[in-house]
This record gives C-alpha cells, structure tokens and sequence, in this order.
C-alpha cells in the first residue's frame, strides 16, 4: 500500500494527495505533524529516498534558524532535532513498495507508483 506523510496545511502536500487520488492509488495518509516517525522510521525514509538527513530538513523554519543553524550535527541529531520538530521534515513524503519520494513538486512521485 501506498503511504503518504501529509500536512493538511501545505500546497504540496494538498496537491500531491490529489495527484495519488486522480491515479487511482489508494493510500494511507499520516499525517506527521500530529505523529511524528521515530528515529528509526525517518532513518528508514532517509534511505529510501536516498538522502542525508539535512537534505530533509526545511532549512527556513524558525526552529532550524534559532536552535540548529551552522551548528556542526551529526546526522543523528540532525533526525533527532525532525523528530523532536516534526515542522522540519520537508513534505510530502511517498512511499510505495519500498521506494519513496519528495512531492516537490508532486510530479516527482509518479516515478514510485
């Protein structure tokens, strides 16, 4: 099954869920800012989406700004601080027999469906 890490909130994230909709995929929304993933999750992510950890990070949040930039972090403090400040995570997130891939722009998960 499909699955996506939503935020209601983001353009991104709304159009991509209308891109698996319009697809016929049926899918399975978490919405992460509610629940977080564990560490562990999000290292399973990163790896299937084939990044580092700050290539994930939304780099313009206040949160990054204020408590993490230009800090030297290891990548496990840099999942740490994701799961501590899910609004970090870039979004959205698709997963489909264990692939993923970044809806920016939404497009870009066609390649995994």
């Amino acid at each position: 099954m499909t699955k996506i890490y939503h935020n209601p909130r983001c353009s991104k994230s709304r159009q991509t869920v209308q891109l698996l909709e319009r697809e016929g995929e049926t899918f399975e929304t978490v919405l992460y800012m509610d629940s977080p993933p564990t560490a562990t999750e999000l290292t399973d992510i990163l790896k299937q989406l084939g990044l580092q950890p700050i290539d994930l990070v939304r780099m313009n949040e206040q949160i990054w700004k204020e408590n993490y930039k230009g800090k030297d972090l290891t990548n496990a403090q840099i999942v740490a601080a994701m799961v501590a400040h899910p609004r970090l995570i870039e979004r959205p997130i698709v997963i489909k027999n264990g692939k993923a891939a970044l809806g920016r722009p939404p497009e870009n998960i066609l390649g995994i469906l």
